[in-house]
């Protein structure tokens, strides 16, 4: 029984490495939109696109941790 709830428990906290598969591309998707409505302002905007990817992925590499401690951890 206690194994069972460590499987559920991972699988629940690897939602969140889903919602920041989404929240990278919604990054992405944005960025993309913009740059093809300015070229001229898309190259100033790079700096962000990069940081708003690694908050997106830091999210994804947190839950991932989780999942891994409530494997793991006795």
């Amino acid at each position: 029984m206690e194994l069972m709830g460590q499987y559920l428990g991972a699988g629940l906290a690897c939602i969140g490495m889903a919602g920041a598969a989404i929240g990278v591309g919604n990054v992405a998707g944005n960025y993309l939109s913009g740059a093809l409505r300015n070229p001229s302002a898309a190259a100033s905007q790079t700096a962000t696109l990069f940081i708003g990817m690694a908050f997106a992925e830091a999210l994804g590499i947190f839950s991932f941790l989780v999942a891994l401690l409530l494997l793991f951890a006795v």
